[in-house]
């Protein structure tokens, strides 16, 4: 079918004039022609965005593993479909073709079956980037289980939030992980974490860095011996269009984090089609995407959409600096990579480590560049264009969330012309709109608004998990019959998106969006600090970092200033993990608030980022007098 790969900007234009004139036909098209059901549907879309409400394929039957292995045996049965590319370059890579997949998914499957998951039940997985991640999300899929991973470089307290808020009653876990040259002790982070996890019956543990850990008799059980008595036959669970694939955590603006849930049908068919075209994938590419499979990228653009088009896809376990600047080039270089995935944090990072470690591999394989997580800076953009893609492999500049699923806004590679920092236009079957202050549409180009889309697409995520209500106010309740991403954007003069970053209080660090909410109570319960209050300010690598303002109660005052640092860290890490530790701290005798008490946290910002030439009239504030001290203090 023509319409699942375009070749230029004509036939781009042709699809999306289909795809939003008659939106239900075309992506009926999609989804009958390239996808394996087991029924068909008996209704494309039924959607009703006040409730709001959104279903797609009603009525039809299919596994999603059916159609990332299964159906790709008879064609594909030998070729490789995930490569492992593990955190030491001395150790080899594995590859695992379609078929030997489809023996460890229908295994891991069995296992599961065997300690009493079933359709419906959510496993949680908290595994480093190894081939076991993988396969047991797959195997949950096969099952019908609702898979919920957790990245592996959350805390135990996290952990635990995210395991009592789905009630997941079994955990895959390893015994430890690998990151660069440190090893990390998962399993004991699993321990602390399900002493407050009454629902966990089972733990599942495999073998990575081979070290003496607690196992819980009757609770803890090593992967390994279970899967060599396991059949390899399972056949797979038949599910609804519309019933839970997984739950993906997302941090919110305020309190817990929210259990995103995308079901399979549509999750299925988008992220699939998305892939095919924004990366160009033909058959026989070698494709990377250097996410973790805990967050919503490494789901779609690792597993699901590469997998479903049987494609080959790489599973990198370590970081881009170990053992030296050079990894990612040298893995491009092993493996002939074709596409290539990654952040603008990982791009940055290595930019300031110059070209020299770029200059010792042969590049040439690259075809088409991704940036994903947090919009590119032009630096950075030149940078990775120039050197990486050696002006020949288009960057892919993609803007989306782990609540759309898919890629939502972004160039075709070798179809729309690129202009640096900018995402360029929205992916076939996307309607975004600007909206401005008053809540109306605005209308024309070289505008800015609040980023809304106002038609449903098929990998929109359904519902917060256990909490609809939540789902409505966050996504729905600011502008009516509109989904709101939380995100600004400006439209240039020839209707190109550029995303100008949250609206709300969530910062985005090294691509990962964190919530000030959490972080502040995790602060505030320090027996020392009165309040505290978090914003982002400019970073050369990370885009964005964290500075914190924190005002003492009385008894804090005599204590050591660099030591409270220190125990403010180590509670954000307890908490939340490493990845939300602030860079900045900042001591106040109070925090500027308005008359009703909230903390003005955009003069915080202004602070932080240094701008304080126009701080607006702060004369209304209820404490002015502590704006000029913070100034004052600011940057020591």
């Amino acid at each position: 079918m023509s319409n699942y790969h375009i070749e230029n900007l004509e036939e781009y234009f042709q699809v999306y004039r289909q795809s939003i004139q008659n939106p239900e036909l075309f992506w009926e098209e999609i989804a009958k022609e390239n996808f394996l059901w087991r029924k068909k549907w008996d209704n494309v879309l039924t959607w009703n965005f006040s409730k709001p409400e959104v279903k797609w394929f009603e009525g039809a039957k299919l596994n999603i593993t059916e159609n990332c292995i299964d159906r790709h045996l008879d064609t594909r049965a030998d070729k490789t479909a995930i490569i492992f590319e593990p955190n030491n370059p001395d150790e080899k890579a594995e590859h695992i073709s379609y078929k030997q997949l489809h023996e460890k998914v229908n295994k891991f499957a069995n296992v599961l079956k065997s300690k009493g998951v079933k359709k419906g039940d959510r496993v949680c997985i908290y595994l480093p980037m190894i081939p076991e991640l993988a396969i047991s999300t797959l195997a949950c899929a096969r099952i019908g289980a609702i898979h919920s991973v957790v990245f592996a470089g959350f805390s135990a307290t996290a952990l635990a939030t995210r395991i009592n808020d789905s009630d997941c009653k079994l955990l895959v876990t390893s015994d430890g992980s690998y990151r660069g040259a440190k090893k990390i002790d998962l399993k004991g982070i699993v321990d602390e974490a399900l002493e407050s996890c009454p629902g966990i019956n089972n733990v599942l543990v495999a073998k990575r860095i081979h070290t003496d850990v607690f196992m819980k008799p009757k609770r803890d059980y090593w992967l390994e011996p279970l899967l060599k008595e396991a059949a390899i036959d399972c056949s797979a669970e038949i599910m609804d269009a519309e019933d839970p694939l997984f739950i993906l955590y997302t941090s919110g603006s305020t309190g817990t984090p929210k259990g995103m849930v995308h079901t399979t049908g549509g999750y299925m068919v988008y992220t699939a089609y998305t892939f095919k075209n924004i990366f160009q994938y033909r058959e026989n590419d070698v494709y990377w995407c250097t996410a973790d499979i805990g967050w919503i990228t490494g789901h779609s653009y690792i597993l699901y959409g590469p997998l479903c088009n049987g494609a080959t896809t790489i599973l990198y376990e370590g970081v881009p600096s170990y053992p030296d600047y050079g990894r990612f080039w040298e893995i491009v270089e092993k493996h002939k990579v074709n596409q290539f995935y990654t952040a603008p944090t990982a791009i940055r990072a290595l930019a300031k480590e110059g070209v020299s470690h770029l200059e010792k591999y042969n590049l040439s394989s690259l075809k088409v560049l991704g940036s994903v997580g947090e919009p590119i800076n032009e630096e950075a953009w030149h940078w990775y264009n120039d050197n990486v893609g050696k002006k020949k492999a288009p960057i892919a500049d993609t803007w989306w969330q782990t609540e759309t699923g898919g890629i939502m806004i972004s160039p075709i590679p070798y179809v729309t012309p690129t202009k640096p920092t900018y995402a360029t236009l929205p992916f076939i079957g996307i309607q975004p709109t600007l909206i401005n202050e008053n809540g109306k549409e605005i209308n024309g180009n070289q505008v800015s608004g609040n980023l809304c889309i106002k038609y449903p697409w098929p990998s929109m995520a359904r519902t917060i998990w256990g909490n609809h209500q939540r789902y409505k106010e966050t996504y729905f309740s600011a502008y009516e019959n509109m989904y709101f991403t939380g995100d600004g954007a400006l439209r240039d003069e020839v209707g190109y998106y550029r995303i100008t970053g949250r609206v709300d209080d969530v910062i985005i660090v090294s691509g990962h969006n964190l919530g000030t909410a959490p972080i502040e109570d995790a602060i505030n319960e320090h027996p020392a600090i009165a309040e505290s209050a978090i914003v982002g300010f400019p970073h050369s690598i990370k885009g964005n970092a964290l500075y914190g303002y924190v005002t003492l109660k009385e008894a804090g005052k005599n204590k050591e200033l660099s030591a409270l640092k220190k125990e403010i860290n180590q509670l954000i890490t307890e908490q939340i993990g490493p990845i939300a530790k602030l860079d900045k701290i900042q001591f106040t005798n109070g925090l500027p608030k308005t008359r009703s008490g909230k903390i003005m946290r955009r003069i915080l910002r202004k602070i932080a980022e240094k701008d304080t030439s126009n701080l607006g009239d702060i004369s209304t504030l209820l404490n002015p007098e502590c704006v000029q001290e913070i100034i004052d203090n600011a940057h020591n």
